[in-house]
């Protein structure tokens, strides 16, 4: 009889101490980590020389039946997966046959659907695309017009790091307008105008806010063609000779071309 009611204290001892053990105090096996699906929107443009690879997280991207993973010019698909806890997955953007990073984006669970959009070229990227919008032009017979420097200095080396102003005229000189603000990492201020013939327009480079020449003792003028009732979102790119010296600016790149803007 003794030992029985022994093994009933023992017992209401243990069972005692295990439901004063409350949730808060015990450590969970396995974590409290929570999975949520990801999905990555890629829109992009190369027209680099050697064709691109995307790597997310050590495996190459690829897409359709036939599992491309090389692609120039145009890029357009979806990439769906799983966010493991705070896990970041990692998006390199590489040359294929170079290997070297072109970009890398990091993306998070905090935002489970995000865009990966860019156009590249030699010495160009530009991201966010599918966040521009062209300028709204707000007459019919008007043409408008934002620009972009990522190449400003590549060149030139002219020691002028800030914003460059653009001085619109027509061929026989008549001054049209001022865009303002031009710079390596965002659009300009938009300018619009009336359309007129013959469509050619010259646009002097100077610093912001004077008449100075972003190049010391060298005017620089960049020619661009009007397109009525058309906005433009143009790339400015800096050029060389075949002897590596800087030779001008081009402004026929528009990125109007080669994406759709809503």
């Amino acid at each position: 009889m003794k030992n029985i009611l022994t093994r009933i204290l023992i017992f209401s001892v243990i069972l005692v101490s295990f439901e004063s053990c409350t949730n808060d105090n015990l450590t969970p096996l396995y974590g409290t980590e929570t999975n949520q699906p990801g999905k990555v929107v890629i829109t992009g443009y190369s027209a680099l020389n050697d064709s691109i690879q995307i790597n997310i997280n050590g495996k190459l991207l690829t897409i359709g039946k036939e599992k491309k993973s090389a692609f120039t010019k145009k890029i357009e698909t979806e990439y769906q997966f799983v966010y493991y806890g705070d896990k970041n997955e990692t998006f390199e953007v590489t040359n294929k046959v170079t290997k070297q990073i072109v970009h890398t984006y990091n993306f998070t669970a905090q935002k489970p659907i995000d865009t990966l959009s860019f156009f590249a070229k030699e010495n160009i990227w530009i991201e966010h695309v599918s966040a521009l919008k062209p300028g709204v032009l707000t007459k019919t017979g008007n043409c408008g017009y934002k620009f972009i420097f990522p190449t400003q200095n590549l060149y030139s080396k002219s020691g002028y790091e800030g914003t460059i102003d653009g001085i619109l005229r027509k061929i026989n000189g008549q001054t049209i307008g001022v865009v303002e603000n031009i710079n390596k990492d965002k659009f300009s201020s938009f300018i619009e105008f009336p359309f007129s013939s013959p469509p050619t327009v010259l646009m002097e480079l100077v610093k912001h806010g004077t008449t100075e020449s972003y190049i010391p003792g060298q005017k620089v003028v960049v020619i661009l063609t009007m397109t009525n009732n058309k906005s433009k979102l143009i790339v400015l790119d800096e050029k060389q000779d075949t002897n590596g010296v800087f030779s001008g600016v081009d402004g026929t790149l528009n990125l109007v071309d080669y994406f759709v803007f809503k």
